[in-house]
């Protein structure tokens, strides 16, 4: 390690070398994207929500340090693209990856280089500017030897790409090893300035923005082609419910789905009420496997009037 844990004791006052600043991790899928950014972030954060999402930077996670605040931002997969969306969203990513400070190129220990990394990373390669970390995941699977060769191929990667990895780092998240380490390498990549989200935004930001995607999520199934995005939704509030014992508690979360026209209304809510009722114990269920904790979820319907083209409405729905 050497000179590494000496770097942030500099006599300087801690204000000057606080840094902060955006990384992404890209990777094939199932590469252990999200295990790497719950370990990092101290506490499950990643959902896979299968529609991409509309916003630019999706936060997915914000590690506090004492030296450093770093933010994990989602991007879209990338993909040989086979239509208009798909170049768009490849634009997407580029774009994401020039504006980060740091990309984590996630690579599993246990599965040699394959033709979809090569794809990832002749794309990295065309990102001058951004330092590149190849993260090596899920060690805890091979031996050292196959893990040397991973190393290796990996360091050679760059060679052929014209391009030097700032760092490859092997970890494993499941056993925790070295993720604190790749923080460590991260952080020095960083910017100087002060932290860009506050202290507590670790948990209640992040939470209730999931929470929110997913009940819209849910709100979603099966009417996407009637309301394509003209649905919002507003976490009004998480409250655990009083005079419950400590074993069972009970989360109160009051929610609001906006819709543009009232004429909407009728789309969401079902006849009789059935759909919303649906959409209430679908995306309870998953609020639930989110927080791990038994959920009352109280769900209403209201119309902001054309809210997608009126700016102070999409500044309070959070766009």
């Amino acid at each position: 390690m050497g000179p590494m844990s000496v770097r942030h004791q500099s006599s300087e006052p801690s204000e000057a070398s606080h840094r902060a600043g955006f990384a992404c991790f890209v990777g094939r899928p199932n590469a252990g994207k999200s295990t790497l950014t719950n370990a990092l972030v101290g506490q499950k954060v990643a959902i896979t929500a299968n529609q991409p999402q509309t916003t630019r930077h999706t936060v997915r996670g914000i590690v506090h340090r004492p030296d450093a605040q770093l933010i994990l931002v989602d991007t879209p997969g990338l993909h040989k693209p086979r239509t208009l969306l798909g170049e768009r969203l490849n634009d997407v990513v580029r774009t994401t990856w020039a504006e980060v400070d740091v990309i984590g190129f996630c690579l599993p220990a246990n599965e040699k280089l394959g033709p979809g990394d090569r794809f990832i990373a002749k794309e990295l390669a065309s990102i001058k500017k951004t330092p590149k970390i190849a993260i090596v995941t899920k060690t805890d699977l091979v031996d050292s030897k196959t893990l040397a060769e991973q190393l290796i191929a990996i360091d050679q990667l760059g060679k052929e790409l014209g391009f030097e990895w700032a760092e490859i780092v092997p970890v494993s998240a499941v056993g925790d090893m070295q993720v604190g380490l790749l923080a460590d390498l991260i952080v020095p990549l960083l910017p100087e300035g002060p932290a860009l989200y506050p202290e507590g935004d670790l948990t209640d930001e992040p939470e209730q923005v999931m929470i929110a995607e997913l009940i819209r999520e849910a709100a979603l199934e099966g009417v996407r082609d009637e309301l394509p995005h003209s649905i919002a939704v507003v976490v009004e509030e998480m409250l655990p419910r009083e005079d419950r014992p400590a074993d069972k508690p009970l989360l109160d979360i009051h929610a609001f789905v906006y819709i543009e026209r009232p004429s909407q209304k009728g789309i969401i809510i079902g006849p009789k009420g059935k759909r919303l009722k649906d959409v209430g114990i679908k995306s309870r269920k998953q609020i639930e496997a989110l927080l791990g904790t038994p959920v009352f979820l109280d769900l209403h319907v209201k119309v902001a009037k054309d809210w997608q083209r009126d700016p102070r409405q999409l500044r309070k729905l959070g766009f």
